[in-house]
């Protein structure tokens, strides 16, 4: 997964403040990584993506949200 696709998907999830249990809002993100990249993926590889970048991956998080503050 590309960077600016883990930026995509951050923000969508932050904006609707994802808790992992909201079936529309990864849908959302499927759809919405699908039209933008062409890239497709399942519900659970992108949650399961999202579980990593909040716990293992600190470093990666900290500089999508850094560009999404930047692009606000």
């Amino acid at each position: 997964m590309s960077f600016v696709e883990m930026v995509e998907m951050v923000d969508i999830l932050k904006r609707a403040n994802y808790d992992g249990k909201k079936a529309k809002i990864m849908a959302k993100v499927v759809k919405s990584l699908h039209r933008n990249f062409g890239e497709r993926r399942s519900k659970d590889q992108l949650r399961k993506r999202w579980s990593d970048l909040k716990l293992r991956e600190h470093e990666q998080y900290r500089k999508i949200r850094r560009v999404l503050q930047k692009s606000k």
